[in-house]
């Protein structure tokens, strides 16, 4: 009893070329991925870390938690900086949590502390 016609397996006997059936059609996968999902994301991320180490006193900031503050003091070095929600109203928030920068201002006034 013969399940396969010898059609089929003559079809089958050949081989192929391992190389344009599988190899070509991954690599073109990878390369679609690398650059409709991989460098955008590297690109954003870059933006972001600038973004954050550009920070300057006066600065308005968004940070991940959807608050609007005042940056009144950057520490050169440090992880944190220091942001005013509201008036008499200091939190330290880690640099990398900020989300934007919306406005360039005027470097806050320092009150005696």
């Amino acid at each position: 009893m013969n399940f396969i016609t010898p059609a089929y397996a003559q079809g089958a006997a050949s081989g192929g070329d391992v190389f344009t059936s599988l190899i070509i059609p991954m690599m073109l996968m990878i390369a679609i991925f690398y650059f409709l999902i991989i460098r955008p994301q590297q690109t954003r991320a870059k933006q972001h870390r600038d973004l954050v180490d550009k920070v300057r006193r006066g600065d308005t900031v968004i940070t991940a938690g959807g608050f609007v503050g005042r940056v009144t003091k950057v520490t050169e070095g440090a992880d944190d900086i220091e942001v005013e929600l509201a008036e008499n109203w200091r939190v330290r928030v880690v640099k990398s949590t900020l989300m934007d920068v919306r406005s360039k201002g005027e470097p806050v006034k320092d009150t005696a502390s």
